[in-house]
């Protein structure tokens, strides 16, 4: 059975969803952000359900952070009707969907199953990718140049994979300590210009005939994928 996350300061709006859902999700309540953040990191959550318009931390920081923790989980924002601005900022920030209170429990229950199937669709395509002398492989966390394993830590992995998998896209160093440390690590920017090195090193130990992270200067670093071909 799936797991829920139910985000929400008033304890008769987490009631009521709870009624709408108890009988097809296994069911978590968070009464502030804070609280939710805990539970979010603690346990093994398949979609959480955020009210926007809470104190202390709103649901906006919340998902932000969550998002930061696992962009892999979907959040559906809970908003009332006069929050247009909140709405976009939320969905500019992470969320992946919303809902307008009040509303119908076909449409919120509708609205779970669809955000459940596309992210299981795009974790079951998460694919191997494999060039002439290049091979990535992310079930197995391996990397082979030339038939040879290539041995990387797991950022430097992470690192390596994010550029290949969306090769000529061009990251600054910001967006690559956010995707790839996130908030919970707080590290250097050099870091991330470390972490290329320690990649370009290994990749030309292993006899990669060229480098495929370019530096693009003034902005930050791409992925040159040369001929690629991609298996599932």
């Amino acid at each position: 059975m799936k797991t829920l996350l139910i985000v929400d300061d008033e304890q008769q709006m987490r009631m009521m969803l709870s009624l709408y859902l108890r009988n097809d999700f296994h069911l978590l309540e968070a009464k502030n952000g804070t609280e939710a953040v805990q539970l979010f990191k603690q346990h093994d959550i398949d979609l959480v359900l955020l009210d926007i318009m809470m104190p202390d931390v709103d649901g906006l920081d919340t998902c932000k952070r969550m998002k930061q923790i696992n962009p892999d989980i979907p959040v559906i924002l809970l908003t009332a009707l006069n929050e247009t601005s909140q709405k976009v900022r939320g969905l500019t920030i992470g969320a992946d969907d919303y809902i307008v209170k009040p509303f119908e429990p076909e449409e919120l229950i509708a609205r779970i199953h669809v955000q459940m199937r596309h992210f299981k669709k795009e974790k079951d395509q998460q694919r191997v990718i494999e060039m002439k002398e290049l091979y990535i492989n992310p079930i197995s966390h391996t990397a082979f140049v030339n038939n040879q394993e290539v041995k990387y830590s797991p950022k430097e992995f992470d690192l390596l994979y994010l550029m290949a998998s969306h090769p000529n896209r061009v990251y600054t160093r910001e967006q690559l300590l956010d995707l790839v440390w996130g908030m919970e690590d707080i590290v250097d920017i050099r870091t991330v210009d470390s972490h290329v090195r320690y990649v370009r090193d290994k990749l030309k130990k292993a006899g990669m005939s060229y480098q495929p992270l370019e530096t693009v200067w003034g902005v930050g670093y791409k992925f040159n994928q040369g001929d690629q071909n991609e298996t599932q």
